[in-house]
């Protein structure tokens, strides 16, 4: 107090004691997170099985390796990175309240990602057509298995941004759609990052 009371005399105000802000909240629903939390230990836990057979047995895996494309795996991950930004600009457009554009990017995000589906049809067309299936050896059932699951996530992840495309053009973008197109766009750039992880695992680890 005599120091403050100084501090008024001399015509110096005090400061005012530094203001607390809020802790920053995770996007979207804390359920998905826990889901988008527990899917990635699983595939992690998938990744460690898949270095281990390839420390067993090295010959087999580069060798397999070679029979994929790696363009194809590169053109995959330009195609969900490319999705993913369009999905970024969605939720912003969202957070603004603007419905055309939210409308616009979220077309943009589902057609642009909708040729990683075509892509993935034609590599696995392929590699059926020349016999190489997941009971081919270690790597190439890793490989089918793997991708497998991933395009399941990714086909999950179509069907719930057709739905925020839905709820864009028929409600209102209250708190309630952004908490929706937040969880959206969480979910779908875990596939986008599962699949950076997939890419040089299978195509490019020598």
């Amino acid at each position: 107090m005599p120091q403050a009371a100084g501090d008024m005399r001399a015509g110096v105000v005090p400061s005012a004691p530094p203001a607390h802000r809020a802790p920053a909240a995770l996007a979207g629903d804390h359920g998905v997170w826990l889901f988008i939390t527990a899917d990635v230990f699983a595939f992690a836990f998938f990744f460690l099985l898949f270095t281990w057979g390839r420390v067993g047995n090295p010959a087999v895996y580069e060798q397999s390796r070679h029979s994929l494309d790696a363009g194809i795996g590169l053109l995959n991950t330009l195609v969900l990175l490319t999705s993913s930004w369009f999905m970024v600009l969605a939720v912003e457009a969202a957070r603004e309240g603007s419905r055309p554009r939210t409308v616009r990017n979220l077309s943009l995000a589902m057609s642009v990602g909708s040729g990683f589906a075509v892509s993935k049809v034609v590599e696995y067309t392929g590699k059926i057509q020349a016999g190489i299936t997941m009971l081919t050896n270690e790597f190439f059932m890793y490989y089918f298995v793997f991708t497998g699951i991933h395009f399941i996530h990714f086909l999950i992840g179509m069907v719930v941004l057709a739905v925020c495309l839905h709820k864009a053009r028929t409600q209102a973008l209250d708190a309630r759609y952004r908490v929706w197109i937040e969880s959206s766009g969480c979910y779908w750039h875990m596939v986008d990052m599962l699949w950076i992880i997939l890419f040089p695992l299978l195509y490019l680890q020598r």
